[in-house]
């Protein structure tokens, strides 16, 4: 007779029966909900900002380093090597920029989706919901997803380090956050070193100063995840650029020189759609555009008394300080402005800012209640308009933009500039892509030449000077033939034309 075994069901795991009602589990209900808005946000991406957009001049940079369609641009020393990386798997063996767009709209809303996620067991998913909705529908979100641009990444690695580093504080057993907290600060700082520091500095002060946040795990982890994300460019540093303090340096420089410099005027200029305010002149947008911009501070701070009632102050804190620091150098320390820089800030204000929407929209029932309702519903629908607007302009001057210098590359093409080749002159970094050559330099920010270089190159390959109207050449090439090529005028070296079909 077979023995029984009498195996004790204390501690022991109890199988429930199967859920035959039909219902989503609340777990997978809320995963979901934010697939749902990451993938709304792709599919915008993709609607609103055209696949078919060529790439701009610092995508040029960043993709010229992977890709076999033209040589690597000159690579100054504020860049990082995240994002040459990241677009590798596409550029590395196609030149199609829609498929690369595709791609990376893609890819940029899987990292929503991730970062979103993360904060699952510290905000209710509908405040999640609609941070994603919030961030993802602001115009420069949309507008750099599919881009070969760090600053939306440098923003994903923010939401999943800080996130992360907070679920790690509340449970020290969770090896899913303390890996999180690694990888969001190795993205970031793989995207942009000095942005990552930025961002990470609230957490390295609490891990390492304050009494009942110093946990050696999580401070080693972040720190470690930096490292590994900066360590190329730290090392490159000394390679190619005379080490890390001159690296730093040169990146102040070219950059105007980083110190007390207060941009928010800047920044308020380039929120009507304008993706490089450098130098940044002219009038402010119109007050109907920039004002979000003013409204976010105050509904981010309701948000934070809303977290103080709900028991959620330490995470809002956080988040606030974060963005905080993130924003430092692009308001206070900088003498141009590009939209994008406050990407990291944004995303991470938009947690914040959604508990308070939620919180007034699900008001308790009330005289107050529908007017409460109505006045949000009509705000968030004519932020949604504007947003939608500025994205409209951007998209059609960019594209407008960057035919300019496709144009410009198939006309050096028909006078016979073809690869191998060289450029040189007024905006030849993208129409050095486009057209497949070199582009080169004897001075500026991405010197990389000298007049004998140039000289000696002219006799073995097509070399072209890029002019604007109305200004000379340089003298090497005041005997070269001068052409038209759209906007601007060229001077094509002697026996480039002699290849023209």
């Amino acid at each position: 007779m077979a023995k029984t075994l009498n195996v004790p069901l204390i501690g022991a795991r109890r199988h429930k029966p199967p859920d035959r009602s039909g219902r989503v589990p609340r777990r997978s209900a809320d995963t979901l909900l934010l697939a749902l808005v990451a993938g709304a946000f792709t599919l915008a991406q993709l609607v609103l900002v055209h696949p078919w957009m060529g790439l701009g001049w610092d995508e040029t940079v960043y993709v010229s380093q992977v890709s076999p369609h033209a040589p690597a641009a000159f690579f100054s020393a504020p860049r990082a090597r995240g994002v040459p990386l990241l677009v590798a798997p596409i550029a590395s063996w196609s030149s199609s920029t829609t498929l690369l767009r595709v791609y990376l709209a893609l890819l940029s809303g899987l990292g929503l989706f991730v970062a979103l996620r993360v904060w699952r067991a510290l905000f209710p998913v509908r405040v999640l919901a609609v941070a994603g909705a919030l961030f993802g529908t602001l115009w420069v979100t949309l507008f750099y997803g599919p881009q070969a641009m760090p600053n939306y990444w440098v923003a994903i690695g923010a939401l999943v380090c800080v996130g992360c580093f907070l679920r790690a504080r509340a449970d020290p057993g969770d090896r899913a956050a303390l890996w999180g907290i690694g990888l969001g600060a190795a993205l970031m700082a793989w995207m942009r070193p000095p942005d990552a520091v930025w961002v990470a500095l609230p957490l390295l002060v609490l891990a390492a100063a304050v009494p009942r946040w110093r946990r050696p795990v999580p401070l080693l982890v972040l720190v470690g995840g930096l490292l590994a994300g900066a360590a190329e460019w730290i090392v490159e540093a000394y390679v190619s650029y005379g080490g890390l303090g001159q690296r730093l340096s040169d990146g102040s420089r070219i950059q105007g020189g980083l110190g007390w410099n207060v941009a928010v005027g800047d920044q308020m200029r380039s929120l009507g759609g304008r993706v490089l305010c450098r130098p940044c002149t002219g009038g402010m947008p119109s007050p109907v555009v920039m004002a979000w911009w003013f409204v976010l501070p105050l509904i981010a701070a309701l948000g934070l008394v809303i977290a103080v009632r709900a028991r959620r102050r330490t995470p809002t804190l956080l988040l606030l300080a974060c963005a905080t620091t993130a924003g430092i150098p692009y308001l206070f320390m900088i003498g141009y402005a590009a939209p994008r820089f406050l990407l990291p800030l944004y995303a991470l204000v938009a947690i914040p800012v959604a508990d308070a929407l939620v919180q007034l929209l699900t008001f308790p029932a009330g005289r107050w209640r529908p007017v409460i309702v109505t006045l949000v519903a009509v705000a968030l629908a004519g932020h949604l308009a504007v947003q939608f607007a500025v994205l409209q302009a951007a998209v059609r001057r960019t594209t407008d933009s960057h035919s300019g210098w496709a144009a410009t590359a198939a006309r050096l093409h028909r006078l016979g500039v073809r690869p191998p080749c060289a450029l040189t002159g007024h905006e030849t970094v993208p129409i050095a892509f486009y057209a497949g050559c070199s582009s080169v330099a004897i001075g500026g920010h991405n010197a990389n030449a000298t007049v004998r270089s140039i000289t000696s190159a002219a006799g073995r390959m097509p070399v072209a000077v890029v002019t604007v109207p109305g200004s000379r050449p340089p003298a090497y090439a005041r005997t070269w033939t001068l052409h038209r090529a759209g906007d601007v005028n060229v001077y094509v070296s002697p026996g480039a034309g002699s290849r023209t079909p």
